[in-house]
């Protein structure tokens, strides 16, 4: 499955956070820009160097007006237990059935050791102000994630 097109809206989605309450993408239409990123699974070593990465630029992400959502298959519980271990600050998404990630065109067909499953690629999507999404970031290292991300959002956010 392909990703949305950039120019398009992006798929609306409402889930629950690492405290159950529902958070929806409309919430933030007209008021801010999203980053919506999909990784794995929580407290995996790669996903905790991305989510520390975005912890650590929330000033210059809220200086940009940009809010983070972080998606993955994990259950609340799970993201609740990894937001307080790492002390996030910025909410993650239960997609426990996958149907935003597939939505999103991240839920595929993976190989790790030989093994082949189905599950998140790591990618992450900006979303403008007017809910249309402006740019796909799928080729990226999670420690420099958070580096990239704030390059791509000055140039997004010049043009």
């Amino acid at each position: 499955m392909s990703h949305p097109k950039v120019g398009n809206l992006a798929p609306a989605f409402t889930l629950k956070n690492q405290n159950g309450e529902s958070v929806s993408l409309k919430q933030y239409k007209d008021v801010s820009w999203v980053v919506v990123y999909f990784y794995p699974k929580a407290s995996t070593p790669g996903c905790t160097t991305q989510a520390c990465g975005l912890r650590d630029i929330q000033k210059e992400l809220s200086d940009k007006n940009v809010v983070v959502l972080g998606l993955s298959p994990d259950p609340v519980p799970k993201l609740e237990k990894f937001y307080d271990k790492q002390t996030l600050n910025f909410d993650l998404l239960s997609d426990e059935g996958h149907a935003i990630a597939d939505k999103y065109g991240v839920w595929q067909l993976k190989k790790f050791m030989g093994k082949e499953f189905m599950g998140i690629v790591r990618t992450t999507f900006i979303i403008g102000m007017d809910g249309r999404l402006k740019k796909v970031m799928d080729k990226f290292k999670t420690k420099d994630h958070h580096d990239v991300l704030l390059e791509t959002l000055d140039e997004l956010q010049s043009e």
